[in-house]
Formats: structure tokens, C-alpha cells, sequence
């Protein structure tokens, strides 16, 4: 009997499955742009777990459980399309895809191909991509640019509680003046000194089509020799497609902005697009951190034939935003009981000793203001099937600076900073400046609210000729000029009740008084500042001259492909002084560096979806200006400054299908004779309060493992993580030298060297990790979630302790912060309308647990994280 029911059961489900089959129908269709296929998007069947993804020619083809249903295409940069298939359908057709407006994607007339350093030579590198979509999401309103890429391994963001724009990132453990930011193939780190201020490019999430952060040694062929890797920017261009939006965006502490964009499309050989938007903000996160600003594009493309391609491009972001600096635990005092140095056990959390109210209004003592214009123009020119040319002129004009106290300072005067808050007690400075005789300020007698001017004036081409034989080998040779003029001095912003300040110096009759006041505005800082009587402090400029030459060859056959890629290049500095000389000006002659580097490697495909690949590279990188002389004069460093000398070494795997893709790396990479430097208070030198200690050949060794994925688990969810072990280390001496912050005086030297050996590299999660999801509860509503995980993070060194340390023959090592977790989470729903409009909303609450953490430790103290902020926006789509 069992036999005869067994018999009878697989006889039914035979039968059942038979009839299963039978009524499944079979979907085919191919997915378009309107013109090209669209590769790996997404297809599912509402309602289903089934679904599949287009093929290298946009077909797909599957079996559907139902007669008649809904199905539900998606890709990146597209709006989801939906299409109804009646009982007995089976060819669906060419289905096009609209794209979506609102994430700045969409087919271009120019974007400069050929001079942006984009991850397209087939022998792989470590790269991560940023894609529109989660630029446009999780890149709005309040957040920090750089946090765009903190899903990313190896990649570390701090600072972000600092003031609006004020977010530093690391890459391998390496800051951002080691790491090479492109803006469509233009190099912006800052030419003196390598740094980045995010805050002057706020509205890049308005009008970034892609982000690529390529770790270690990359593939950009600029003469550049980036330590930590390259940040490749590529803004959006002229598009073709007509069409505008308008998205309003709010968040927390009183944060608003507007933001308007519209394409003409492309009109016979031109079209045009335009961004325009305000912000504002009550507070970044802390008290006194307000900020406010604008940010304006325009492109204009113009196409004469299919062999030219002409845009021009202009941007800008003019803002001014309060900052909050890092504090000690604990506050301290000076020997007569004044509140030198308020800490958070004062302060708070949010507290900010910075800030504090000035005849019943706030005033912060440090204010950045700044505005950076940039335009370009790029020319790509098709010469034949095998050859041609993309050639760059950019230009940039930035004025502005940052305020802070010249003279006594409030951790100097009684009552200077609240006892009960740690506010800067405006008022009771003004009270002392009314004692000064005849109510001037003069050295530390009295304080006044000055600026620290930066100005500048950047210039300069990158062109790049590529050859492909189409059979094998490929090559392209390229060049990189560089002009720079920077000039900086102070000028006061407000006398604080004082009559004027008498500021003398070598070319100036004694008692020469300043009283002339000039605003922190990012758009007054175009067209008024100090004239050279006017100026307080210092005054002094440079110019930086930069030649470069670099050059590639790919082979590339079977699966097998290797390169071998090279640069050389020639930086001339010059420094000018205006405040030290009788003659009114002295100029050192042009100091000359050669820098070079050379890249090679080779990769091996095994069955189209394993890749291995090694990279190596040398380089020899100069340094940067600011290095080579002594502070606001003409005169060289001693001992000298020479190049840095940096090896590194990487190897990897790489394993990609439709529904997943996995990336392992391994890195080694070795620096020596860097410059660096670090800040500090210090009681070491009688009348001085703050130095700085400038290491002229300090080594590092950085070696890691890192590891990401992306996968589709069901036709709505993916996942997406990452995670990175560092071992960021000091390696042996360095010389060192001692700087007084208020006069920039050398006042101490170190010829010998301080041993660094085994000291932990600070400021960097060294071991990171991350998980993210995002599903679709609906084809136009989504939930996503990311995860991140910090340790073994460690303060920046200190180098009074290191020094005490090898005193009493003990061995220093960097203060470890705690561990943290952040947690964020984000909603997307749009809302379809007629005529292909449609209306988006996007919210996101970032650290949802509102963790308490340490992010980062410098000389002064600690800098705390964000605790739970948000923003929500609507973007309406015509």
C-alpha cells in the first residue's frame, strides 16, 4: 500500500508541476535608453520573488508564475518603469526607460572624457564608485560632501560637528592633503599646502554625476603623486534631454535650502543647463555654528559636428559659516585663576567656547568666509577611429579667509570666557579696551576681531592624446600645467570698542594706526579688502609654477592585460614678503623641485568573472610650499626640505556577476622624508601659548586589507558592505623644529631627531566595517539602511609626551578613542504625475541611535561627532 501511495503522490505532482509549467508564461523584451540598450537593469514581477536582468544587448527573458501582471524595471539613474502584460502576452517589445532628472544623470554633450582620470584601463585597481543616485539621496541638504563616501573601505570622515563645510576625510589612513582630488580632470588640493575645504565646494552634490575614490596608487595619469589615492569628481554637463526641477530641502537646527536646475536640451549644435540654489542654517550642531551661502552652475555645450565637442563650465559656492573647535575633557586655568581653556565639562557636547554674544548679538570668533569661482572649458576632439584629444583650460579666483582674535585673547582677561558656560564674554574685552590709552590696541594690549586673508589666482591646462590600435595596445601621453599666485595678510573686521590698533613693521613710521574694519562676507571678499596700509599681522604672497609630462601604455589580449604608466614634472616656488623689509618687498629667487613617478602592473581574467591583479609604483613627490620656507618670509627652511619618497604595492581579486560583485585588496605602502607638522598648547616656552611642531623627515608604514560587495538578494533588496584591517605605523627620526603660532618665529630646533618607531598614525579608524540594504517596499518606495563600525582609532601624537616618554626611556604610544557605531537610515517615495513629471521625496535621519563618540583627537583636545541629525526634501521634476 505505501508503495502504491508513493506511486500515486509522485504521479500527482508530476502532473501538478506539469500543469504549473504549462501555465507559466514566458516574458521577452528589450530594455533601451531610447537609443542604446541598457545593460543589468533590474526586471521582477510585482508581487513575485521572480525576476531576472537584461543581457550585453538589454534583452531579458523569463518565466512568469502568473497569466497577467506588472512588471517592474529599474536602473540606477532612471525612473522604475512599469509595464502591464494581459493574460497570453509574451513579447513585450523595446521598453524605454525616462530618465531621472533629479539625480543630475543623463546622456551629456561633453564631459570631458579624455583628461578625467576615471578607473577605465582594463588592468583593475582598488576603486570604489559613488553612484548619482546615492549622491542625490544620501548627499543632501545638511550633510557633509565627504560623507558621500564613507561607505567606502578604508575611508574615515571627521570633523563633521565642526561648522558647515569643516569635515576632514582620510584615506588609508592618510589625510587630505595626501590624497588627490580631481574636479573633471582639474586638480584643486590646495596648491601651498595640499589641504581641502569642503566648504568651498558645497553645492557639488547639486551637480555631481559620479563619484570614483580609487585607494593607493590608482590610475590617474596627471603628474601627481597622490600617497593615500585619488577622489575623482565629475560633474554633470550641457545635457541633451530638456527638462527642469525645483527641490526644497529642510532639516534640523533651522537648516533650509532651495534649489532650481533646468536644461534648454540640446538646440540644433547648443544647449545649456543651469543650477542655482540658497541654504541657511541656525546651526550645523553645535552652538554657534551658523552658516549660510549660495552655490550657481552654468554649462553651456556646443557640438558643431560628430568630431568636436565644446563645454563651458562655471561654478561657485560663496558662503560664511561659524565654527567649533576641539576642547580638553577638563577646563583649565592660568596661574591667577582666569578661565584660559574651557572644556566640555563646561561647555557640553554642543557647547562651543568660540562663540558668545557682543552688544546682544552673536558673535563667533572663528568665521569662514570664502568664495572660489571655477570655469573650464573642454574641448574633446574625435580625430579617427583610433586617436583623440581632450584638452582642459581652467581657471579659478578664491577670496576670503577666516576670523580670529589679534592681541590678548579672552583666556587672558578676567572673566574673558563665562565661568558658567564657556562663552566668549565679548563685552568684558570691549571694557578692557576701554582702559588702553587713547583706546588703541597694540601687541597683547587689548583685543580686536581680525581676518587671516587667503587669497588666490590658479590657472591652468591639462591635455591628454590617447591612441588605441584597436588590437592589443593602447597608449595616450599628456601634459599638466600648472599657475599660482596667493597672497595673504590679515585686515581687522571689528575693533571690539577699540579706537584702531597700532601695527608696525619695517617699512612703516612708528605708531602706524589701522581703524578700518572690512566685512567676513564671501561677496564683499571680491571687491573690498585691506590695501597694504590697511593690513595687520603679516602680508606676504607666492607664486608656484608646475610643469608635468605623463605618459601610458596597456596591453591587453586574452584575459591578460598589463600597463606601464609614468610622469616627471618640475614645480618652481616663489615667496614674496611685504611686511619684514625696509624696501617695502623682498622676493627669494625661484626654488626649483623635480618630482617623477612611475606605476606598472598587470592583471589576469579567469572565465570573464575572476580577476587578479598587482599593482607597484615610486614616487617622488615635492613638497609643498609651505614646507620649504619659514612662515611668512622669504627665507628657507633649515634643514632643507627635501621630496618625499614613497613605494607602495597592491594586489587583488575581483569577482562580478549580474546579482553580486565582491572586491578584495591587499596594500604596502612606504613614506619616507615626509613633512608634517602638529599643533599644540603648550607651557614649555615662557610668554608663548601656542606652537607648532614641524617634522621635516618623518617615515610611515601603511599596510591593510580591505574587502566590499554588492549584491541583489531578491529582485527589491540589495546589499551592499565593506571592511578594512589597517596597520598605519611611524617609522624611525626625524628633525624637528619649533614654531610660535602668533608670530611664526622658529624658537626651537631639533637637529638630531625625535624617534617615531612604532607610534600608532592617529586621526583614522584603522579597522572599519560596513553593511547597507535597501529594499522596495513599492516600484516608487523605498527604505534603505547603512551600518558603520570604528576602532582602533587613535589620537593625533603628542609630542610633549613623546619626548618626556624618551626622556625616561619608555615607549610613547598615541591615546586610543573609544569604538563607535553609527547607524543611518533613509526613505525615498515618488510620486508619478502626467507628462512623464513626477515628484520625489527623500528623508534621511543620520546616527538614528544618537551614539556619543570621540571622531577625532588633535593638540587641543577632542573633537566630538554628530549625534542624530536629518533633512527631508521634495524635488518636483518638469
Amino acid at each position: 500500500m505505501k508503495t502504491i501511495s508513493t506511486r500515486l503522490s509522485v504521479i500527482f505532482m508530476l502532473v501538478f508541476l506539469c500543469h504549473a509549467v504549462s501555465a507559466q508564461t514566458v516574458l521577452r523584451g528589450v530594455v533601451t535608453d531610447g537609443k542604446e540598450p541598457i545593460i543589468g537593469a533590474s526586471i521582477a514581477i510585482q508581487g513575485t520573488t521572480v525576476g531576472t536582468s537584461t543581457d550585453s544587448n538589454g534583452a531579458f527573458s523569463l518565466n512568469s508564475p502568473v497569466d497577467a501582471g506588472t512588471l517592474v524595471i529599474r536602473f540606477l539613474g532612471f525612473l522604475p518603469a512599469e509595464v502591464n502584460f494581459p493574460g497570453g502576452a509574451t513579447d513585450l517589445g523595446t521598453i524605454v526607460m525616462n530618465v531621472d532628472n533629479s539625480q543630475n544623470l543623463g546622456e551629456v554633450v561633453v564631459v570631458g572624457r579624455g583628461v578625467i582620470d576615471i578607473a577605465d584601463r582594463k588592468t583593475p585597481i582598488a576603486a570604489s564608485t559613488i553612484t548619482p543616485l546615492e549622491i542625490q539621496e544620501k548627499g543632501v541638504g545638511n550633510v557633509e560632501f565627504p560623507e558621500i563616501m564613507k561607505n567606502t573601505p578604508s575611508v574615515y570622515v571627521a570633523d563633521q560637528a565642526g561648522g558647515f563645510g569643516d569635515s576632514k576625510m582620510y584615506v588609508r589612513g592618510f589625510d587630505q592633503s595626501n590624497t588627490a582630488f580631481l574636479l573633471n580632470g582639474q586638480p584643486i588640493n590646495g596648491m601651498e599646502d595640499g589641504n581641502m575645504y569642503w566648504s568651498n565646494w558645497a553645492g557639488m552634490t547639486d551637480i555631481a554625476s559620479f563619484i570614483q575614490i580609487q585607494r593607493g596608487l590608482g590610475s590617474s595619469k596627471l603628474a601627481i603623486s597622490s600617497v593615500g589615492g585619488t577622489v575623482n569628481i565629475v560633474t554633470k554637463a550641457t545635457e541633451m534631454q530638456k527638462g527642469g526641477y525645483v527641490r526644497m530641502t529642510t532639516g534640523n537646527d533651522g537648516y533650509a535650502k532651495a534649489t532650481i536646475g533646468y536644461n534648454t536640451g540640446l538646440q540644433g549644435k547648443w544647449g545649456a543647463s543651469f543650477m542655482l540654489d540658497g541654504w541657511r542654517g541656525d546651526r550645523k550642531y553645535a552652538v554657534g555654528t551658523a552658516g549660510a551661502g549660495q552655490n550657481y552652475f552654468v554649462s553651456v555645450g556646443f557640438k558643431p559636428n560628430d568630431n568636436h565637442i565644446f563645454n563651458f563650465m562655471i561654478l561657485g559656492s560663496p558662503q560664511w559659516h561659524d565654527q567649533n573647535f576641539s576642547k580638553p575633557l577638563v577646563s583649565s586655568y592660568s596661574n591667577n585663576g582666569v578661565l584660559s581653556t574651557p572644556g566640555y565639562d563646561i561647555t557640553g557636547v554642543r557647547g562651543n567656547y568660540n562663540y558668545g554674544w557682543f552688544n546682544g548679538e552673536g558673535l563667533s570668533q572663528r568665521t569662514n568666509f570664502y568664495h572660489k569661482p571655477v570655469s573650464n572649458l573642454n574641448w574633446d576632439w574625435k580625430i579617427n577611429e583610433k586617436s583623440s584629444l581632450s584638452t582642459v583650460l581652467y581657471a579659478s579666483l578664491g577670496k576670503g579667509g577666516g576670523t580670529g582674535v589679534l592681541g590678548n585673547g579672552p583666556g587672558f582677561i578676567d572673566g574673558g570666557y563665562s565661568a558658567e558656560n564657556g562663552f566668549t564674554n565679548w563685552d568684558v574685552l570691549a571694557q578692557a579696551n576701554a582702559g588702553l590709552p587713547n583706546g588703541l590696541s597694540e601687541g597683547y594690549n587689548g583685543s580686536v576681531l581680525r581676518a587671516s586673508v587667503n587669497n588666490h589666482l590658479w590657472y591652468g591646462m591639462v591635455a591628454n592624446y590617447n591612441f588605441d590600435t584597436q588590437k592589443y595596445w593602447s597608449f595616450n601621453v599628456g601634459t599638466d600645467l600648472r599657475f599660482y599666485t596667493g597672497d595673504h595678510y590679515q585686515q581687522l573686521v571689528n575693533l571690539l570698542g577699540a579706537n584702531g590698533r597700532i601695527e608696525n613693521n619695517e617699512n612703516r613710521a612708528e605708531g602706524h594706526i589701522v581703524s578700518k574694519t572690512f566685512s567676513a562676507n564671501p561677496w564683499s571678499a571680491l571687491f573690498n579688502s585691506a590695501k597694504v596700509d590697511e593690513r595687520v599681522g603679516y602680508d606676504n604672497a607666492e607664486n608656484i609654477n608646475y610643469q608635468g609630462l605623463f605618459g601610458q601604455a596597456e596591453f591587453s589580449k586574452d584575459g591578460f592585460s598589463a600597463f606601464i604608466q609614468g610622469s616627471i614634472s618640475n614645480q618652481a616656488y616663489q615667496k614674496i614678503d611685504r611686511w619684514n623689509y625696509a624696501e617695502g618687498e623682498a622676493k627669494s629667487d625661484f626654488e626649483k623641485k623635480f618630482g617623477y613617478n612611475l606605476k606598472g602592473g598587470a592583471s589576469y581574467t579567469v572565465a570573464d568573472n575572476h580577476t587578479f591583479f598587482v599593482n607597484l609604483g615610486k614616487y617622488s613627490r615635492q613638497p609643498y610650499l609651505d614646507n620649504i620656507f619659514v612662515s611668512n618670509s622669504v627665507d628657507l627652511a633649515d634643514p632643507a626640505v627635501d621630496n618625499e619618497e614613497i613605494f607602495g604595492l597592491e594586489g587583488g581579486y575581483k569577482f562580478s556577476t549580474s546579482l553580486v560583485n565582491v572586491n578584495i585588496n591587499g596594500y604596502y605602502t612606504k613614506w619616507e622624508n615626509r613633512f608634517t607638522s602638529y599643533q599644540t598648547r603648550t607651557d614649555e616656552f615662557p610668554g608663548i601659548n601656542e606652537v607648532s611642531y614641524l617634522f621635516t623627515g618623518v617615515g610611515q608604514l601603511h599596510k591593510g586589507l580591505e574587502l566590499d560587495f554588492d549584491a541583489r538578494i531578491l529582485p527589491e533588496l540589495t546589499l551592499r558592505g565593506y571592511g578594512s584591517i589597517g596597520d598605519w605605523k611611524y617609522d624611525g627620526k626625524s628633525p624637528y623644529r619649533v614654531r610660535d603660532n602668533d608670530s611664526y618665529d622658529i624658537i626651537f630646533e631639533d637637529t638630531e631627531g625625535q624617534d617615531l618607531t612604532g607610534v600608532r598614525v592617529g586621526n583614522a579608524a584603522q579597522t572599519s566595517l560596513g553593511l547597507g540594504a535597501k529594499y522596495y517596499i513599492l516600484p516608487h518606495f523605498s527604505v534603505d539602511a547603512d551600518f558603520n563600525h570604528y576602532s582602533r582609532l587613535y589620537g593625533n601624537v603628542d609630542i610633549d609626551d613623546v619626548i618626556e616618554s624618551s626622556l625616561n626611556n619608555e615607549v610613547y604610544q598615541a591615546e586610543k578613542l573609544d569604538n563607535y557605531n553609527i547607524v543611518d537610515f533613509g526613505l525615498s517615495y515618488t510620486f508619478k504625475l502626467n507628462n512623464g513629471q513626477h515628484i520625489k521625496f527623500r528623508g534621511n535621519i543620520k546616527n538614528l541611535l544618537n551614539e556619543e563618540y570621540f571622531s577625532r583627537k588633535d593638540g587641543y583636545g577632542y573633537f566630538y561627532g554628530l549625534g542624530t541629525t536629518w533633512n527631508a526634501g521634495l524635488t518636483y521634476n518638469f
